[in-house]
């Protein structure tokens, strides 16, 4: 295939990383919201604040200028969280160019996945789609071998877009499903709260895998009640991402709960990541999600009790250990 003009919208870890790794095969311009970031990248070669262990390629064009990045661009590539997904759109109204999005979780307030959110500022017509899978920044940064799923409501769109990613040591599928890809990258983000959690209990790896599994449930249970496809929850953005934010050291949403077992305040917790971690915002929104659509999610609830302070981290672990027993499926 031949080289395309990308441009990544979004300085962070993981926009810094597949610029990174696109920019071996495309002409890739990666735009930092903060001028004066971009401007330390550009000279340093280097995220310093996000991705300081690597080394950016000299083919990746680093920009503060939005105008800049867009001009020309073939695709572009949201790589913020989904709180500022919005206030991006917004400044691409006018652009025709097909997007994707890797944010995953809910728009605080409006409890909306980020394609509706695009949906909404877009239109339903604009060719869109959301990136996601297993992908922890620095090892995609790294070269090391990822796959994930490029998923939209246009097939063709969603295939040509993942044909366009797809290279070197990054693979990429393609699905129709976005609904189910969405609310695995979503609901993934919670649940790594809850192993993080396990874990600092010092519950063992028994209690590890049988969280894990549930979680794999309520997530089943709300992607199909959405409209997406449990089949597509058994893939790389829901079991695959789900695995890896729960057990991976380099998971932020698995680092908030184990500090939260070790009696740290949430809010010192957020303030020492330095990173966005989505299942915190997200949380509350999915437990308000299920309740509308009647979707049993006690992990869930389990993880927004401790969250709010109203359950200390073992006492919403006694509480899941002593609902009644039930049927598995």
């Amino acid at each position: 295939m031949a080289p395309s003009r990308l441009a990544v919208l979004g300085g962070g870890a993981w926009g810094s990383a597949l610029a990174s790794v696109l920019a071996a095969r495309h002409r890739v311009t990666l735009w930092a919201r903060d001028p004066a970031q971009a401007q330390a990248i550009a000279r340093e070669r280097r995220n310093v604040r996000y991705l300081p262990e690597i080394t950016l390629p000299d083919s990746l064009h680093v920009t503060g200028e939005l105008d800049a990045a867009l001009a020309g661009a073939d695709l572009l590539i949201a790589a913020t969280p989904v709180a500022g997904l919005r206030e991006l759109l917004g400044r691409l109204a006018v652009r025709e160019a097909p997007l994707v999005w890797l944010c995953k979780g809910f728009e605080q307030g409006s409890g909306l996945l980020p394609h509706q959110v695009v949906e909404q500022v877009r239109g339903a017509r604009s060719p869109s789609g959301a990136l996601s899978g297993p992908s922890f920044a620095l090892e995609v940064a790294q070269g090391l071998p990822c796959a994930l799923t490029l998923a939209a409501r246009d097939a063709e769109f969603a295939r040509g877009a993942a044909a366009l990613l797809h290279g070197g040591r990054m693979r990429v599928y393609y699905s129709d499903d976005l609904v189910g890809v969405e609310v695995g990258g979503a609901v993934k983000n919670v649940m790594a709260i809850a192993v993080g959690v396990c874990d600092g209990l010092g519950f063992g790896q028994n209690a590890r895998a049988a969280l894990i599994t549930r979680g794999l449930a309520e997530m089943t249970r709300l992607g199909v009640a959405l409209g997406g496809r449990a089949e597509t929850i058994m893939g790389l953005a829901g079991v695959g991402d789900l695995i890896l934010t729960a057990t991976g050291d380099l998971s932020r949403n698995r680092r908030v709960g184990l500090e939260l077992a070790r009696g740290r305040r949430l809010d010192e917790i957020l303030a020492g990541l330095g990173h966005v971690a989505e299942g915190v915002r997200s949380a509350g929104e999915l437990a308000r999600l299920a309740a509308r659509h009647g979707v049993d999610m006690p992990v869930t609830a389990a993880v927004c009790a401790v969250l709010e302070g109203r359950l200390a981290p073992d006492q919403a672990a006694e509480l899941l250990l002593a609902r009644d027993p039930k049927r598995e499926a």
